[in-house]
């Protein structure tokens, strides 16, 4: 079992901090390497940068939040690994031509497993 996790390449695992700039305000995020490409590829996706996708997603997350995230790293690692499990489980189209902001993403987000989605008191009210 364990093999198919420790034959990764070692460079995968390695951290890497980029500084970015969100809204004029420059940052450090450290990921590792194999989150970065999965970001990066989310990015390519729907034709930006990566900077350009954090920036979306950290605005984005403000907006629904209203308050600045506590740890965006994290976040961003949790976004990495939505997408690959998305993606794992055919909500997300493998073929990375299709723009991930062309989706619908109640259909996409429909039935997710427990703890996946927003928890109660964040969920919208009904109406």
């Amino acid at each position: 079992m364990c093999e198919v996790f420790i034959s990764a390449d070692p460079q995968s695992y390695e951290s890497r901090t980029r500084s970015v700039r969100l809204h004029g305000v420059v940052t450090s995020i450290r990921l590792e390497n194999l989150f970065w490409q999965v970001l990066e590829e989310i990015a390519r996706r729907d034709d930006m940068g990566v900077v350009q996708l954090i920036e979306r997603l950290y605005d984005e997350l403000v907006a629904a939040r209203g308050e600045v995230p506590g740890n965006f790293s994290s976040f961003l690692r949790v976004c990495a690994l939505r997408y690959e499990a998305l993606l794992a489980q055919g909500r997300i189209p493998g073929d990375t031509r299709v723009a991930i902001g062309s989706l619908d993403a109640q259909a996409v987000l429909r039935a997710l497993p427990p703890g996946w989605g927003r928890p109660l008191h964040d969920a919208a009210a009904p109406a």
